[in-house]
C-alpha cells in the first residue's frame, strides 16, 4: 500500500552540491577529490543494485498453490500459458470422463479445466510481476535544457543524469514489503484451488442426489401406475367405488408432477456441476452415479479442530503476510513523511556565442561546465509535521491487524460449527437409513396385506404410500447433506470454506428441497 503525501507539502527546498564553475571543477580534477566521491556513491549503488532485484519463478509463483493443492486435495494444479499444457489438461480430463465421475475426479478436472482458476493464476503472475518490478533499482532520470538564444546567437545546453538515492536506500526494504504483498497473494491463490476443489465436490454430491431422487420418483411412479391400473379393472367389476378409483387416478398425476419437478432440478443441478468443472462440447456427456455414496462406517474425530484449523487455514496465512507488508510500509511512510528524496546528480552543461572582430571576421566561443553533486528534496512540515501519514500508516497497521484477530476468532467458531454440523448430519442421515426407512417399508407392506383383505380402504393406502415417499426423499437429501457437511469440515480446516456459504450451507439445501419434496407429495 502506498500513502499519499502530505497535502502541504507544496514547499520544497532543493540543494545543489559541488556545484563548481570551469575553474573550480579542473581544480577538483587536479586535486582528485570529486571523482572518487562519485566512485563511491556509483560503487554504492550498483551494490544495492545486485543486492535487491529478484527474478520471476520458474512455476510462476504457484509453488504454494502447488503444495496445498498435492497435501490437501491430493490433485495437481497446471497453469495454462500455451498449446502443449492445454492438450495435457485436456487429455487428462477426457482419461476421467470416460468413466462414471467420482468426486475426486470431479475436483481434479476443475483443477484443470475451470477457466476462473486460470484467471487467478494470471491476477498471481500479475502480482509476481510487481513483487519483480518492486526489487529493481529505480531508473535514471534524464534531464536535457536548451536555453533561448541570447544575444549575439549565444545558447546554452544543459544536461543532467540524476539517480534516487532515497529510493536506493529504502530498495531492500520496498522490495521485502513487495515480498510479503506476494507471498499473500500465494496463499489467496491458494484459497482459491481450495475454494473451487470444495464447491466442485459439494456440487457433485448435489448433482448425484438429484439422480437418486430422479430414480427414487420413477420407481414409485411405475408402482402407482400400477395401482391406477388396478383401481381401473376394479371399478369395472363394482369392486371399488369411483370415489376410491379417483383418489388412485389422482396419487399417480400427483407422482407425475414430482418426477418432472425432479428432472428439471436434475438438468439444473447437471449443469451448475458443469459450470464448475468448466467443461463445454462433447465433454458435457459424462456419467453420473445413479446414488451417493454410502455413509461411512467411520467418523472422523474431533481432537483439537481450533488449533488444526489455526495452523492450517490458508485465509490465515494470506492475512498475516498482509499484516507483515503493511508494518514494512509504515516504516517507509513514516521516513517519507519527511524526506522526499536524495539524488545522485551529473550533469554538464555549454553554451556557443558568436563575435564579430574589427576586421569583420567571426569568432565561436565556447563554454564548458560540468555538475556533480548530491541534490536533497524534503518536505517543510509546517502544518502537522508529517503527522497526517504517519496517523494514516498506524491506521493501516492496525486495521489489518483486526482483520487478522477476526479471522482468527471466526476461523475457531468455524472449525467447531463444521464438525457439529458434520456429526450431526451423520446422525440424521444413520436415523433416516436404519429407523425411518425401514419403519415405513414396514407400514407399506401391512397396510398392502390389509388392503388386499380389505380391511383398509384406498384412502390409507395412499397416505401411507405418500409417507413413505417423502421419507425416502428426505434420507436422500440427508445423505446428500452428510457429504457436502464433511466436504465442508474439510474446507474449516484447510481453508475454502466461503464457497460453500459456510458450514452450516448444506441446511439451506436442504430446507430447499425437502421444502419441494414436501410441497409436491401433499
Amino acid at each position: 500500500m502506498t500513502h499519499t503525501s502530505n497535502p502541504s507539502a507544496d514547499m520544497t527546498i532543493a540543494w545543489q552540491g559541488t556545484r563548481k564553475d570551469n575553474s573550480e571543477m579542473k581544480h577538483d580534477r587536479g586535486s582528485g577529490r570529486t571523482r572518487p566521491r562519485l566512485k563511491l556513491l556509483a560503487g554504492l549503488a550498483a551494490t544495492v543494485f545486485l543486492g535487491g532485484c529478484v527474478s520471476f519463478s520458474q512455476d510462476a509463483g504457484l509453488s504454494v498453490a502447488q503444495t496445498v493443492a498435492y497435501t490437501d486435495l491430493g490433485k495437481d494444479v497446471v497453469k495454462i500459458t500455451g498449446e502443449a499444457e492445454a492438450l495435457a489438461a485436456q487429455t487428462r480430463a477426457e482419461e476421467l470422463l470416460r468413466r462414471p465421475l467420482t468426486p475426486d475426479g470431479a475436483v481434479q478436472i476443475a483443477l484443470l479445466k475451470n477457466r476462473g482458476l486460470q484467471a487467478a493464476f494470471n491476477d498471481l503472475g500479475v502480482s509476481e510481476a510487481a513483487y519483480v518490478q518492486a526489487s529493481l533499482p529505480p531508473s535514471p532520470r534524464v534531464s536535457l535544457g536548451r536555453s533561448g538564444l541570447l544575444g549575439g546567437g549565444a545558447f546554452e545546453v544543459e544536461r543532467q543524469l540524476m539517480i534516487g538515492l532515497f529510493e536506493l536506500a529504502t530498495l531492500p526494504q520496498r522490495a521485502a514489503v513487495a515480498q510479503q504483498e506476494f507471498r499473500a497473494a500465494q496463499f489467496r491463490t491458494a484459497e482459491a484451488v481450495l475454494s473451487l476443489g470444495a464447491e466442485a465436490r459439494r456440487q457433485y454430491y448435489r448433482a448425484v442426489a438429484a439422480n437418486q431422487r430422479v430414480a427414487f420418483m420413477q420407481q414409485a411412479l411405475a408402482t402407482a401406475e400400477t395401482a391406477s391400473e388396478l383401481a381401473k379393472q376394479l371399478g369395472e367389476t363394482g369392486a371399488l367405488n369411483k370415489l376410491e378409483q379417483a383418489r388412485e387416478h389422482a396419487f399417480y398425476q400427483e407422482l407425475g408432477a414430482q418426477l418432472a419437478q425432479a428432472r428439471i432440478e436434475q438438468k439444473v443441478e447437471r449443469e451448475r456441476l458443469i459450470r464448475q468443472l468448466g467443461l463445454w462440447g462433447r465433454d458435457i456427456t459424462f456419467t453420473l452415479p445413479g446414488t451417493l455414496p454410502p455413509l461411512p462406517s467411520r467418523l472422523a474425530t474431533q481432537r483439537d479442530v481450533e488449533s488444526e484449523a489455526l495452523a492450517r487455514r490458508v485465509d490465515l496465512q494470506a492475512l498475516r503476510n498482509d499484516l507483515n507488508a503493511v508494518a514494512g510500509q509504515y516504516s517507509l511512510d513514516v521516513i517519507q513523511s519527511v524526506v522526499s528524496d536524495i539524488e545522485l546528480v551529473e550533469g554538464s552543461s555549454f553554451g556557443k556565442s558568436k563575435t564579430v572582430d574589427d576586421h569583420g571576421e567571426v569568432e565561436i566561443e565556447k563554454e564548458k561546465s560540468r555538475t556533480r553533486g548530491i541534490e536533497v528534496s524534503f518536505t517543510i512540515p509546517i502544518f502537522d509535521f508529517g503527522e497526517t501519514t504517519r496517523r494514516g500508516a498506524q491506521e493501516a497497521y492496525m486495521a489489518a491487524a483486526n482483520r487478522l484477530a477476526e479471522r482468527a476468532v471466526n476461523v475457531r467458531s468455524e472449525a467447531r460449527e463444521a464438525y457439529a454440523v458434520y456429526r450431526g448430519k451423520h446422525d440424521l442421515a444413520r436415523h433416516y437409513q436404519n429407523r425411518v426407512l425401514p419403519l415405513q417399508k414396514r407400514i407399506q407392506d401391512e397396510a398392502l396385506l390389509q388392503y388386499s383383505g380389505m380391511l383398509v380402504d384406498v384412502s390409507q393406502l395412499i397416505i401411507d404410500a405418500r409417507t413413505r415417499i417423502l421419507s425416502n426423499v428426505d434420507a436422500i437429501n440427508a445423505r446428500r447433506d452428510f457429504w457436502i457437511a464433511a466436504t465442508d469440515l474439510k474446507a474449516a480446516l484447510v481453508g475454502g470454506l466461503n464457497g460453500g456459504g459456510g458450514a452450516g450451507g448444506g441446511e439451506t439445501t436442504t430446507a430447499a428441497a425437502g421444502g419441494e419434496a414436501a410441497g409436491g407429495g401433499h
